[in-house]
C-alpha cells in the first residue's frame, strides 16, 4: 500500500533540491498539481448510500461471504460480538472462500460448498439475532 504513496521522481527531486532553511521566506512550488486519481491509481472510491445498512444478502458469491466477514470485523470492532464468535465466523469464512476455489477446479464439490454455505448462512442469522447493541456514549 505505501508504495502507491510515493511521489514521482521529479517530485522526489524538486523536494529534495529544495532548501530547508527555516527562515526562508520563499518556496518553490513541487510540481503542476494532480489530480487525486493520478496521485492515487488504487484509491478509494466513496459507495453512494447515505449510510444505510445492506439487506441481509444470501451467499451466493465470494463478494458476498467477503462482506460476511467485513461485518463481522466492524461488529467486533464495536463490541457487538465477541471475539470467539468473530474468529468462528473467520474460520467458516476461510473455508467456504477455499472451497469456492476448489469448486472452480473441481465442480462435484460444489454440494460440499453449498452446506458449508448454509452453516455459514445460519451463523450470520443467529449472529445478527444475538448481538448486543453498540455501546454509546460514556
Amino acid at each position: 500500500m505505501l508504495s502507491t504513496l510515493r511521489a514521482s521522481p521529479q517530485q522526489e527531486a524538486t523536494v529534495s533540491s529544495r532548501q530547508h532553511d527555516d527562515n526562508s521566506t520563499s518556496e518553490r512550488p513541487l510540481t503542476r498539481r494532480t489530480s487525486a486519481s493520478e496521485r492515487l491509481p488504487g484509491g478509494l472510491r466513496v459507495i453512494q448510500g447515505g449510510g444505510q445498512r445492506r439487506q441481509d444478502e444470501p451467499l451466493v458469491s465470494r463478494d458476498a461471504v467477503a462482506r460476511v466477514l467485513m461485518e463481522a470485523g466492524v461488529d467486533l470492532l464495536l463490541r457487538r460480538i465477541t471475539p470467539l464468535r468473530a474468529a468462528e465466523i473467520e474460520r467458516k469464512v476461510d473455508r467456504v472462500l477455499d472451497l469456492f476455489d476448489r469448486v472452480d477446479a473441481a465442480p462435484l464439490l460444489m454440494p460440499v460448498l453449498q452446506r458449508h454455505l448454509d452453516e455459514l448462512e445460519a451463523l450470520m442469522r443467529e449472529t445478527r439475532q444475538v448481538r448486543a447493541p453498540a455501546r454509546r456514549g460514556g
